[in-house]
């Protein structure tokens, strides 16, 4: 029974190794870089590891005793940090469900950055920029802010990425967009787009769109929260399916980070 409990774990491992080592590869080939990625090709390397080097890696930890209960020790943080995961990732999938549309008037559109892959949008960026499009023909009143500053190798801001696509696809008029090209960050994005839109007499306490992924609504709000957009509104963009998981685990890891720099 120990021995097919023993084969079976491998497959499972080999085969889950594969997923996660395949799918970072994918991702960085396409030059992203981020512990969404990072991490999952640690742990793919790892797990296809010991499943292929089952039997030398336990025969060399049985001579070695401390090795070995470091190991086992390992696994258990491991199962811990998991169980972590998965209810950070049912609250997240709870919050995304509750996300409604906005039918009453805002005076501005805030759409947060997501990275630019060889002076286009990413498909995470492209998600986002569609749905502040939407928003923005039902409601042509409001100023758009479009915030992200340079990437690295990148020649143009995202901002100004961001500006051109709603051009081109959208045919949105650029005179009520307002370029953020200094932010790195969600704080940043907020805290420069509040500037930007004081000098057009629009201030925190007027309702207010918040454009951004899925999985990030609850974070945005937060950061929002703290720097006293007092009628901020989350507007949501499904995250394309092949960065979907990479995304929801830089996101549990972004929101501990939050939490320790008190972003929120």
């Amino acid at each position: 029974m120990i021995i097919f409990l023993t084969i079976c774990f491998r497959i499972i491992l080999f085969f889950v190794g594969g997923i996660l080592l395949t799918d970072a590869l994918y991702l960085l080939l396409q030059g992203k870089i981020h512990i969404g990625i990072v991490l999952p090709l640690i742990m793919g390397i790892g797990f296809l590891f010991i499943a292929l080097a089952w039997q030398f890696l336990h025969g060399y930890l049985a001579q070695h005793a401390v090795l070995q209960s470091a190991y086992f020790i390992v696994w258990g943080l491991f199962g811990i940090w998991l169980i972590s995961f998965v209810v950070f990732i049912y609250q997240l999938k709870i919050h995304m469900q509750a996300q409604t549309q906005i039918t009453s008037p805002v005076q501005a559109i805030i759409v947060l950055g997501s990275g630019v892959i060889q002076g286009q949008p990413s498909p995470t960026l492209e998600r986002r920029l569609d749905r502040a499009a939407q928003l923005a023909k039902q409601q042509p009143q409001a100023w758009m802010v479009l915030s992200g500053g340079l990437d690295f190798a990148e020649s143009q801001t995202e901002a100004q990425v961001m500006a051109t696509y709603l051009q081109q696809k959208y045919g949105l008029s650029r005179q009520h967009m307002i370029l953020e090209d200094q932010s790195t960050s969600t704080e940043l994005n907020l805290k420069n787009s509040a500037v930007l839109l004081a000098q057009h007499q629009i201030n925190k306490d007027m309702p207010i769109a918040i454009v951004t992924s899925d999985f990030h609504t609850i974070r945005a709000q937060a950061i929002a929260r703290k720097q006293q957009y007092r009628h901020s509104i989350m507007f949501a963009a499904e995250t394309p399916l092949q960065t979907r998981y990479n995304a929801w685990l830089r996101e549990y890891f972004a929101f501990i980070s939050g939490k320790i720099l008190r972003e929120y």
